[in-house]
């Protein structure tokens, strides 16, 4: 028969590898704002910039920059969202280690109180064969 704090073990180690699922997606949606960045970065040299070939395209650029914004906006809710949802995961995981602990307690306790019962069984056991 498992135990309860085996099984707690169990949903622990499940619950903390959402965590580093989320953890991973954070990454991720950070690694690709910081690409929109760049990119923003680039474009915006490129429309101060004094080359007549890039003149030619800032109305382009322009509109390039605007459509990274919104990526970058979208990219940070997206990022929030992960952040919030680690957040989620990591309480979650900590309350099931801490019942996973009380539970190991308890069983702890119920073992040593078990053990306490047959020693007192067994000197009861022995104080009656020696009476015989």
């Amino acid at each position: 028969m498992a135990k309860r704090s085996d099984k707690l073990k169990r949903l622990v180690a499940v619950q903390r590898h959402l965590e580093q699922m989320a953890e991973m997606d954070l990454a991720l949606a950070t690694q690709q704002r910081q690409e929109v960045a760049e990119t923003m970065d680039a474009v915006a040299a490129a429309i101060v910039s004094l080359n007549p070939v890039h003149r030619n395209f800032s109305d382009i650029y322009a509109a390039q920059i605007g459509k990274l914004r919104q990526k970058d906006v979208m990219l940070a809710g997206v990022q929030q969202m992960h952040e919030m949802r680690i957040v989620r995961e990591r309480t979650k995981a900590d309350r099931l280690a801490e019942q996973m602990h009380d539970a190991r307690n308890l069983e702890d306790r119920e073992e040593a109180d078990n053990a306490v019962y047959d020693l007192i069984d067994q000197h009861i056991a022995h104080g009656k064969d020696r009476d015989r």
